[in-house]
């Protein structure tokens, strides 16, 4: 059974294949739902989108198992991360590392995977004004 480790946590937890991040940061009680760079975190643990992956602030960053540890980005994803159009949080659009940023709603582990909850987005950097 594969392992999810939270590295800010420095927890881990042992889940069934297919299980989402978002479920193993349950089982643990981590909020997966930071906001951007941490605002709104308390009422983000509240008001999301329950894991239909619409609102994109359970975003978390794969930083070890990644592409063979899970599954591949789903639509809403590529939607999140890759389409720069008004959407709840436009500036996921132009993050540095799409392809490791994932929500973890929608992230399926398949293998042992290390996770960071609630990457820092800049909004001053490069690819921001691009």
């Amino acid at each position: 059974m594969p392992k999810v480790k939270f590295s800010k946590e420095n927890q881990e937890v042992t889940v069934p294949e297919g299980t989402t991040i978002r479920q193993a940061a349950k089982l643990l009680n981590i909020n997966t739902n930071q906001g951007v760079n941490g605002i709104g975190a308390t009422l983000n643990k509240y008001v999301n989108c329950h894991g239909f992956g619409q609102c994109g602030t359970c975003r978390v960053f794969v930083t070890e198992g990644h592409g063979e540890n899970t599954n591949t980005q789903t639509l809403w994803e590529k939607k999140c991360f890759n389409v720069p159009f008004p959407d709840p949080l436009p500036a996921l659009a132009y993050l540095d590392n799409p392809e490791e940023t994932r929500l973890a709603c929608q992230c399926k582990v398949k293998g042992d995977v290390t996770v960071e909850t609630g990457p820092e987005v800049n909004l001053f950097g490069e690819n921001f004004f691009s």
